[in-house]
């Protein structure tokens, strides 16, 4: 008795220190280290576990360990513990033949294979949609770049004129890829399955970009303007993307955080750039009939895009706005300098509200 009482007191003092170790791990002021912040940016962890209180306990203590004090033992985050209940039932009751046996361990085999496929599937499946919208990043990442290098002067007229066409380019292949990433594709090729889809992704905001790059590449007279909603699409997706993946990242916190955030709060003051950067284009359109690179049909098609943006949801307040600020404008001067231009601006006004 006096033996196992000594060796129970030894176990119990032994496992103090390691409990002592564990307070102190965790109350460590990690916020005010700066090596903590550099540690935990390149911890690899996915999205939804990075916010989990013991995930982020463990690592601290894993953190702790190597810089505070090697002789903390940190337990593993999750035991893979496996137990076959029914193998051990099997062999305990007894069985007339060995071909039931040989079933059994057969059917609990192929089940703990199919149990052990389904998370791979899934981490799979995780990944190939991780990569997708890295990739969506990428190409939004590229357009911003490419666009930003198109609208400003800096270029050569040549080279300026590639960066239109490839921004244009970008912005077709991210909008589609968007577009076809949320709604898929027809469930049949028949004229009803088909309409049912269009109708379904044609108030899209993906959609409206789709037909805008469209439009604008395949158009013989280059307007710069034209990459400044661009340029805003794409930035509005780089910087959320960045605040959704990179809040841990060092180098993020230091230099993109308050952009990223500017871009955020200044979301509905960039869709107003937008859609009168897209009202502008509109009337340019008008103006370039009287040149000799004019395109009738190209520019009634765009008109019915600005009447598709001034009906759909994600853009109709923009540009409700806008077109409103503009009638005020020059209503006053039809109505006193024109007033035969009613009939006709009535006429125009019926068909862009039906």
């Amino acid at each position: 008795m006096g033996e196992a009482d000594a060796t129970a007191g030894g176990s119990g003092a032994g496992g103090d220190p390691q409990r002592l170790k564990r307070i102190a791990a965790a109350a460590y002021d990690y916020e005010n280290d700066a090596r903590w912040a550099g540690y935990w940016s390149n911890v690899l962890v996915p999205p939804h576990l990075a916010s989990r209180p013991d995930v982020v306990d463990h690592f601290k203590r894993k953190f702790y360990q190597r810089y505070i004090d090697p002789g903390l033992v940190v337990e593993p985050m999750s035991s893979m513990t496996s137990t076959q209940s029914s193998r051990p039932a099997a062999r305990s009751s007894a069985t007339p033949s060995g071909e039931n046996v040989r079933s059994h361990d057969s059917g609990s085999s192929m089940r703990s294979t199919g149990a052990s496929q389904q998370p791979s599937a899934e981490r799979t499946a995780n990944s190939l949609r991780l990569d997708g919208r890295t990739i969506h990043f990428s190409i939004n990442a590229w357009v911003l770049v490419v666009a930003s290098l198109g609208i400003l002067p800096v270029l050569p007229n040549h080279i300026s004129s590639k960066a239109y066409r490839l921004s244009l380019l970008g912005t077709i292949c991210s909008s589609a890829y968007s577009l076809y990433s949320t709604y898929g594709k027809p469930r049949a090729w028949n004229m009803p399955a088909i309409q049912s889809w269009l109708q379904s992704i044609i108030v899209a905001k993906d959609f409206v970009h789709l037909m805008f790059s469209l439009m604008m590449f395949t158009s013989n007279v280059h307007f710069k303007i034209a990459l400044l909603p661009v340029l805003c699409w794409a930035l509005d997706h780089v910087a959320r993307f960045l605040r959704r993946n990179f809040t841990h990242s060092s180098l993020y916190r230091k230099y993109l955080e308050d952009p990223c955030l500017w871009v955020e709060t200044n979301n509905t003051t960039l869709s107003l750039l937008c859609s009168n950067a897209e009202i502008t284009l509109g009337f340019l359109m008008i103006i370039s009939l009287f040149s000799s690179r004019r395109n009738i049909i190209q520019t009634f098609m765009y008109f019915h895009l600005l009447k598709l943006m001034y009906h759909s949801p994600v853009t109709s307040g923009y540009h409700q706005s806008v077109w409103a600020r503009i009638g005020r404008a020059v209503n006053p001067y039809i109505y006193r300098y024109a007033p035969f231009l009613n009939t006709p601006i009535s006429a125009v006004q019926r068909w862009w509200l039906r």
